[in-house]
């Protein structure tokens, strides 16, 4: 079969390999379509886990399952979590699935970005069966959006509140899709890239803030009337980033950090201010099973699409292309794979 395998930064191959072989409980799944993730093109995150084959957002069909496995069949249209918590350990049962020691160590086998796939056992549990009406590029969605799911459910409250989303790739463009879904009494976005500015706008943004041509945290307390905003997203990986979502914030407000800086970097905190404001810094990493799960039903009902997001398609034979875009074309919001 055909791998596209990821040596570093901007260097994807596509390779020959070996299809798994499957066991008992597990599954194969031959690949119909796979995202690249905002992570994938962030380049010292990945040069930490180079060489893989990359891709963690597949669906496709199953064509082979294990003996034991009775919820799934040959023929099935599936979407498969890379990582799957245990179910039984503390942390799990708080619900803190991504802290589970079975989560970070579970992965699909090799990769989403591989013509056919092996979910081992672990990560049957995660792996949900597609509507029948849900298209596999729809489906293709289900884990980035399951983040963001997690992400507002992390901020607290959004209906009837405002909502600055900082950054505008394709997670900060489902945060606008979803916000403006639940509710939120308005929406602010900020990118310093026009053309992400415009698709939000397209989305449902109701103030759009080009961060490249004016100052952002000026921006947001004029159209506050000084007060900030009351939920912050923060999607850019940088410290600036959060001190920006911070300075935006009106008190008592939500910021949620959404990506993970780079390792040495530190926060330097007003903890004065801090204090007095009453601000709650929230980070939220990736998703667990609860939230692909309402993450499917919100793409069943229709509330994301991919044509609302997915603006490059590519086969698997151009996946260095496809990766290329991703990281570098500004007018790139989601970058997908099609097998």
């Amino acid at each position: 079969m055909k791998v596209a395998r990821l040596y570093d930064y901007l260097d994807v191959r596509v390779e020959d390999a070996e299809c798994p072989t499957i066991g008992p409980g597990e599954a194969l799944v031959r690949t119909a379509a796979c995202g690249i993730c905002s992570g994938d093109v962030v380049a010292w995150y990945i040069k930490r886990k180079a060489p893989l084959v990359f891709g963690h957002e597949p669906v496709g069909e199953i064509v082979e399952v294990g003996k034991g496995v009775t919820e799934f069949a040959i023929g099935d249209r599936v979407f498969v979590h890379h990582h799957a918590p245990c179910f039984a350990c503390a942390l799990c049962r708080r619900g803190e699935f991504v802290q589970c020691p079975t989560w970070k160590k579970s992965q699909i086998d090799p990769g989403g970005m591989a013509e056919f796939f092996r979910v081992p056992a672990v990560n049957m549990a995660d792996t949900l069966r597609l509507p029948d009406h849900v298209p596999f590029d729809d489906g293709a969605l289900v884990e980035p959006l399951a983040c963001v799911v997690k992400s507002l459910a992390r901020a607290g409250e959004v209906r009837d509140r405002s909502v600055l989303i900082i950054g505008l790739g394709v997670m900060g463009q489902m945060h606008v899709v979803l916000a403006r879904h639940y509710g939120a009494g308005r929406v602010l976005v900020a990118d310093l890239e026009e053309s992400r500015c415009e698709h939000a706008r397209g989305l449902g943004a109701d103030v759009v803030i080009n961060a490249a041509q004016e100052d952002l945290v000026e921006a947001i307390l004029r159209e506050t009337d000084g007060d900030g905003v009351e939920v912050v997203i923060v999607g850019p990986a940088t410290v600036p980033a959060i001190e920006q979502g911070l300075a935006c914030a009106s008190r008592g407000a939500t910021v949620v950090q959404f990506m993970g800086t780079p390792p040495e970097e530190k926060l330097s905190l007003d903890t004065f201010d801090y204090y007095f404001r009453e601000l709650r810094l929230v980070p939220s990493y990736s998703c667990g099973p609860d939230d692909t799960r309402k993450a499917l039903d919100l793409i069943a009902n229709g509330v994301l699409r991919a044509e609302q997001v997915v603006t490059h398609r590519f086969p698997l034979r151009e996946a260095g292309t496809a990766y290329e875009t991703a990281a570098k074309d500004k007018r790139a919001i989601k970058t997908l794979i099609e097998f």
